[in-house]
């Protein structure tokens, strides 16, 4: 499965224990180089930056030449180059958490999941354990409505 993956997605799986959860579920995982950079921007909390500074041999890192489509032009460039790469590589699946970059890349014809969909996964393949992932999605600056994370959380503990 080819899968391509934008920042936010890497940035908190990190931060809440479970970027191990990409690897178990798709093998590889594709990113741009724009995606390499804001992971280790400065502004990018300290294990993230020391994580993408060293990254796991799972992460594949692609050049992408800058297209001028003007679909893309308000995006940015880490999600301009996810999108344009998945096109490139004729991706399965694009790992996206922001709302404009997600509905352009669905415009696109590109499948579509984010942070919330790969812990939805996750949890029905009995990959992690939910109630601590999400508590400690909480615990970050991710955001997602309560009532996102109390539907995730209903739907695998509510039988």
């Amino acid at each position: 499965m080819k899968v391509v993956s934008n920042s936010s997605p890497l940035c908190y799986l990190r931060l809440i224990d479970a970027i191990h959860l990409l690897p178990k579920m798709f093998g590889e995982i594709l990113v741009p180089e724009a995606v390499v950079r804001e992971l280790g921007d400065e502004g990018a909390p300290d294990i993230v930056r020391e994580w993408i500074a060293r990254p796991p041999g799972w992460l594949k890192v692609r050049k992408v030449t800058a297209d001028s489509d003007p679909k893309l032009e308000r995006l940015h460039a880490g999600e301009r180059e996810v999108i344009l790469l998945a096109h490139r590589i004729e991706a399965d699946l694009v790992v996206m958490d922001e709302k404009t970059a997600r509905r352009t890349a669905k415009d696109q014809g590109l499948n579509v999941t984010g942070l919330i969909g790969i812990l939805d996964e996750a949890a029905t393949r009995a990959m992690v354990d939910l109630l601590t992932a999400v508590e400690r999605l909480r615990r970050t600056s991710f955001r997602a409505s309560p009532h996102l994370l109390k539907t995730l959380v209903d739907r695998h503990y509510s039988h």
